[in-house]
């Protein structure tokens, strides 16, 4: 366990994934929390704990490249090992992932492959699936594509609607981040030069880490 490990958070909103890994007491030191919005109440969740936060307002620059500049200068101004999307609203230019690769993860509201993109629940109840949930990916070019590290999975159940489902995977999300930041900084899985995310428990080798709520230690 390395409690050194270095982790800027990037968020837009509420920042309930924000609060849920700083709940959660990790073995890990959240050096930074950046917004592009200043009215973005994760801030002050930041700010309560005494965490650095930097406003990077979108509106200031021409287009998306020249606010990727920005925000990675903010960014490696703290000199993270890992960079982490938790409720970050913005499309990443190719060579801002570029510049972060194999250390930009992120969180999804969806079984990935299925449902990228916006809209996920309710896409989910449209097609009628049995189960639904979360993923924690590494962030590509190809949006919502990266190497997958763990997925929380949660049960549809009759008479859901968009806003029942939506906090249900949201309790999983809560779940399952902290989780993953957690064995991240156990060294409990590691990103494969061959792109694949391999874990390592009681020395038994997994690709893939699925995991329903009764399973969190």
């Amino acid at each position: 366990m390395n409690a050194e490990r270095r982790v800027v958070v990037l968020i837009s909103g509420r920042g309930s994934n924000l609060g849920a890994l700083l709940e959660a007491r990790l073995p890990l030191q959240v050096v930074a929390v950046i917004s592009p919005r200043a009215d973005a109440a994760g801030l002050g969740l930041a700010q309560a704990r005494g965490i650095p936060t930097r406003v990077i307002p979108a509106e200031g620059y021409a287009g998306r490249a020249d606010f990727d500049q920005a925000l990675q200068q903010a960014i490696d101004g703290f000199a993270p090992d890992l960079v982490v999307l938790a409720g970050f609203m913005r499309i990443l230019t190719p060579e801002f992932v570029a510049h972060y690769q194999g250390r930009l993860l992120n969180i999804h509201p969806s079984l990935l492959p299925a449902f990228p993109g916006l809209h996920t629940h309710r896409r989910a109840l449209a097609e009628g699936v049995a189960v639904h949930g979360c993923t924690v990916h590494f962030v590509t070019p190809e949006l919502d594509r990266g190497p997958i590290v763990a997925q929380g999975v949660v049960p549809v159940v009759p008479g859901d609607d968009e806003a029942t489902l939506a906090a249900r995977v949201l309790s999983m999300e809560h779940r399952l981040f902290p989780y993953v930041l957690r064995a991240w900084a156990e060294s409990r899985w590691v990103l494969g030069a061959d792109g694949q995310v391999r874990w390592y428990d009681d020395s038994r080798e997994q690709n893939l880490r699925l995991l329903w709520a009764g399973e969190f230690q």
